[in-house]
């Protein structure tokens, strides 16, 4: 049984940043894109997915992750993740994700990639 995932925000000036903790699934993916949507209501254009405390995804929660970097290409903002493990990196790169989100390895180097 996998246990819900908790999600903690960071508004920073330009840019705020989702920290996940657990699995992201179809419950877990509804829970980010809630909150990605509010931070674009807010005004934020550029987020960043720190998936330290996230071990897997599974394919719902990759095609919710998909619509979220739709709606930020819409809003011609950025969305970025951080702290992947090395399955979920590769993952991401197979199903195209990082053709339109940036990757890196921890948030110091998303922060600094993304001017925040």
């Amino acid at each position: 049984m996998t246990e819900a995932l908790k999600l903690t925000i960071d508004r920073r000036d330009a840019l705020a940043v989702i920290y996940t903790e657990g699995y992201i699934n179809n419950q877990g993916g509804e829970e980010i894109a809630r909150a990605a949507y509010e931070l674009i209501e807010a005004g934020y254009k550029v987020l960043l997915l720190n998936l330290t405390g996230t071990k897997i995804i599974n394919s719902i929660g990759i095609s919710i992750l998909i619509e979220i970097i739709e709606k930020m290409l819409e809003v011609e903002g950025k969305l970025a993740f951080c702290a992947l493990t090395p399955t979920i990196e590769k993952t991401f790169h197979i199903m195209g994700l990082a053709q339109y989100a940036a990757i890196f390895g921890d948030e110091g180097d998303a922060v600094a990639g993304l001017g925040g």
